[in-house]
This record gives structure tokens, sequence and C-alpha cells, in this order.
């Protein structure tokens, strides 16, 4: 994974939050989170975005318990918390690949769609391993397939079609490029975990517009930065051209798609 797959800065933050948090994140948020309905213990979550998780953990919660929120971009964290407060909270810049916790920390880790982008899956886990108590969840969640996510497969085969010679790749390599459960239950229990469980959750993805998944996606993800590598200055132009496509393929106004993803519990 290069280093601009993992980059959320600038006016990406608000984008991604905007135009993606409500359609790819909304409803998978909310169903991580009854996972720990009148949960009463500590919960760290690792690549906590825009707190769209955040958020519906903490209705979820028992009001005693402690949600630690971290994210390797600050940006991120400061748009998550201008919009999630709550006096359990505690937003901390962190790698989960390096934590900056003590042993046996948490009761609990949580991960949603954050997985992917570590280039060390292995050494993230083993991370999740050493600050969670004896008989701690981890649980997590990454995509499914691309072309079991018909929204985003669509949008990947515009940008085939608008750069056949080389298209970009970052949804394909990095989002919806971690779903192999053989895999998945491999590295984690190297990494020391046990009663490994993997569920394959399909929710709605139901954009307000084509024109906003293509803003969301195209200048609200990484994805941004392999457009404007092609195409210098045209940004605009590929995200119009996207949502034109789009709009011929799902309607005018609400789309209504299918999202697919694996949700993962394992055990300390």
């Amino acid at each position: 994974m290069g280093q601009k797959d993992a980059v959320f800065s600038g006016s990406i933050p608000e984008l991604y939050d905007r135009y993606l948090g409500p359609v790819l994140f909304e409803p998978y948020a909310l169903d991580m989170a009854r996972r720990f309905l009148g949960f009463a213990g500590s919960i760290l979550e690792t690549a906590a975005g825009t707190g769209r998780l955040t958020r519906a953990l903490v209705a979820a919660v028992a009001p005693d318990a402690s949600i630690t929120a971290t994210d390797l971009n600050q940006p991120m964290l400061d748009r998550a918390a201008d919009f999630v407060g709550a006096p359990t909270i505690v937003w901390r810049q962190a790698d989960a690949q390096a934590l900056p916790f003590e042993d046996e920390s948490f009761e609990a880790a949580v991960c949603q769609f954050g997985v992917m982008f570590l280039p060390d899956k292995g050494k993230a886990f083993s991370q999740a391993l050493r600050v969670l108590k004896p008989g701690g969840r981890f649980v997590f969640s990454v995509w499914d397939r691309l072309q079991d996510n018909n929204l985003s497969a669509a949008l990947q085969q515009v940008m085939v079609r608008l750069f056949p010679e080389d298209p970009p790749k970052f949804l394909a390599r990095i989002p919806f490029g971690y779903h192999d459960p053989a895999q998945i239950r491999r590295t984690l229990a190297n990494a020391g975990f046990a009663s490994i469980h993997v569920e394959t959750v399909v929710k709605p993805t139901t954009a307000a517009s084509a024109a906003h998944f293509a803003i969301g996606q195209c200048m609200g993800s990484p994805l941004r930065a392999e457009i404007e590598a092609r195409r210098p200055g045209e940004l605009q132009a590929v995200v119009d051209a996207v949502s034109q496509a789009l709009t011929e393929q799902f309607g005018d106004g609400r789309i209504v798609a299918q999202g697919q993803a694996l949700v993962v519990t394992s055990v300390k």
C-alpha cells in the first residue's frame, strides 16, 4: 500500500463524512454498535475516521462505558470530535500497528472498515491482542468483494472506461482488497486470537444522488490522488463524467444499492 492510500487530510475528511458517511458507513456503524448494546467496559476503537461508529457506540453502550477513539489521521479525528460529543470519549491520534497503550488496558477493541488500510495486519492484530484484557473481544468489519457492492463496483467500471490504459485501482486494491475469510482467520490465529467468527452482513447503500457518490469517492477518498496524478487539473471533469455515468445506470435522484461486508469477531 502506498502512503497516499491512507492519507485523509485537506478537504477529504469533510467530503468523506458528508458524501460517503451516510451511504457506506452509517448502516454498518449501527449494526456494529448493536453488538455492544449495554456494554459497560472500556472500548478501544481504531481507525475511527470521522466518528460514525463512535457516535453509534455512545448510543448503544452503558452510560459508564468508556471509549478511546483513535485514528492515524488527526484531521479525521478533528472532524469526528466536532460532531461526536460525550464525556466518556477520549480522542487520540494513534497507529493501530503501534498502539500507545499499556498491556491489558481494554475490555473490547473495535474497528470499522479500517483493517484494509493497514500495511501489516498481523502486527495490528497482535497489538489489539496485547492491549485487550483476557477474554476481551476484538470486532472489526471489512468490505466483501467489490462485485458484491454494486454501487462501488459500478464506479470502478467507470474508472476503467475513463482511464483505459491505466485505471485507478484504489477501490479494488484497498477498501475491497481484504475479504478472504480463510486469510483473515489465519492472520488472527497467528496473532493469538481464538473463537474466530466471520459473518456476512448485507446492508443497503443509499446515496442521495449519483453526483453525491461521485463527489464522495473521487474527491473525498484517496482515489482522488490517483485521479489527479493521471489528469492534473481535471478532477472536476472526472467527477462530472462519473456522475453522468452512474446516473445513466442507476437513474436520477436517490440511489438504492446494496453493500456487503464481513464482520469478524475474535476473543483473546
